[in-house]
């Protein structure tokens, strides 16, 4: 479903050039639910925006659903995002002045579908986070973990092709943060594809496949370098 080979990313300025990504490789198929960790700086971040169509790559190729994502224009990517990718991030990007409802029913917005059936994918989304009944709360009168859900039932909302999870559980407890994890796996056992780059290695042990990232490249656990083999 997704596959990078030798992708490459060089952020330059007028004196410095960092390579932030070098010849970094990997599949993922349908399916999947895949954690990558690494140390800060290793070139996780920038794998997530790549993959997520938030940056463009320097070099090597990045294909979804058999389609050349590199050869995209603006237009066409923001296309792609808005319709394959759903994102979910620490900060969980909830609007403070809209109810959960309507939290929800941005992106649903963009896409323009109906009334009616943005409302059955609302509810259908927050029925599966179990939060049905608090459709007319405002963020500030939930608990973090309860924010992560609305935001997680906002990328299910657009039945979007992968998830990816930038630190689901970077800003809740621990027992909240279990209690997210344990809603990604019930996610991905319904078969929708979730790649959640992490830190915390008890929570990528948990998805059923851990990629680890050192300086740019995909690497074994022991930080042994490999490329990942993407055919």
């Amino acid at each position: 479903m997704l596959q990078m080979k030798n992708v490459s990313k060089v952020y330059r300025t007028d004196t410095v050039e960092t390579h932030a990504l070098r010849e970094f490789s990997l599949t993922v198929e349908e399916g999947e639910f895949v954690s990558v960790t690494g140390p800060s700086g290793s070139g996780k971040t920038t794998f997530l925006n790549i993959a997520g169509l938030l940056e463009e790559l320097t070099g090597g190729s990045y294909e979804l659903d058999g389609r050349d994502i590199s050869k995209l224009n603006d237009k066409e990517r923001s296309r792609v995002r808005n319709e394959k990718i759903g994102f979910i991030f620490q900060s969980f990007n909830l609007i403070p002045e809209l109810n959960i409802f309507d939290n929800v029913d941005v992106p649903l917005r963009y896409r323009r579908f109906d009334a009616a059936e943005r409302k059955k994918r609302i509810v259908d989304s927050l029925e599966m986070v179990g939060l049905a009944s608090r459709l007319q709360h405002m963020p500030a009168q939930l608990s973090g973990g309860q924010q992560q859900r609305v935001a997680i039932a906002r990328a299910l909302a657009g039945e979007p092709r992968f998830l990816l999870a930038d630190e689901p559980t970077g800003n809740l407890d621990s027992n909240m943060a279990d209690s997210v994890m344990q809603l990604l796996a019930d996610i991905n056992s319904t078969g929708t594809t979730i790649i959640m780059v992490t830190h915390e290695l008890t929570l990528a042990d948990r998805a059923r496949r851990n990629i680890f990232v050192r300086d740019g490249r995909v690497s074994d656990s022991a930080g042994n370098l490999q490329l990942a083999a993407a055919s």
